[in-house]
């Protein structure tokens, strides 16, 4: 008989998130966690505190997946590369986002993800009241972005046709320029789709301007 895969708080937070992504953080239970590892729901406890430390727990696992910039590589690249995981990491785990906005999280991936995110700015020549409103924007960027993603009621590929169906509500003589970009729409000129990079981009552009005009002459 192979012996019993045994009960560790790393397992059952793992088992947490696999449950988090098939039904939402809103619907993970105890119950339903204790069932998924084959124990009691007791025997949770012996290695979770209550539904608060698990919570904190999965979102730590889910920050851990996130790239964690170096303080030693071109810090625009650096940041770029850790945007765009985290938004990919976020829209893979679709109810991370608000539990990353609402909680204070000091879990050992999200500490490192910060400490390496703060490190990678103050190296490149950013003050530390800088490097906090950075990447505070960034993560706004970020989060706001994903949420979106996630909670906008319709796909890229039916824009087009809602363009279409909402083209009488904004005629050209009362609304020009919702007018024309909605018929680009339609036409298939421009996607309608919003570019997570574009926001990116901008925001490190501001900031390569803020510390080239910090910088001493």
């Amino acid at each position: 008989m192979p012996p019993r895969n045994p009960l560790t708080r790393d397992r059952i937070l793992r088992a947490a998130v696999e449950l988090a992504d098939q039904e939402g953080a809103a619907a993970l239970s105890m119950r339903k966690l204790a069932k998924a590892v084959g124990v009691e729901a007791m025997s949770l406890y012996n290695h979770v505190a209550n539904k608060d430390d698990l919570l904190d727990g999965i979102v730590d696992l889910v920050v851990a997946e996130i790239y964690v910039p170096r303080t030693d590589g071109d810090w625009r690249r650096e940041l770029r590369h850790r945007a765009t995981s985290a938004h990919e990491v976020l829209l893979a785990h679709r109810w991370a986002t608000p539990l990353i906005g609402s909680r204070v999280n000091v879990g050992p991936a999200m500490l490192g993800y910060v400490e390496a995110t703060l490190g990678c700015l103050v190296a490149a020549g950013f003050t530390y009241e800088q490097a906090d409103r950075a990447w505070n924007a960034i993560d706004s960027h970020i989060y706001g972005f994903t949420l979106q993603a996630i909670t906008f009621p319709l796909d890229p590929s039916e824009y087009a046709s809602a363009a279409s169906q909402f083209l009488p509500l904004i005629p050209a003589e009362t609304h020009p320029h919702m007018h024309a970009l909605s018929t680009q729409v339609i036409s298939g000129t421009h996607s309608g789709a919003a570019d997570f990079t574009f926001g990116l981009d901008l925001l490190l552009d501001g900031l390569t301007h803020l510390l080239h005009r910090s910088s001493p002459s």
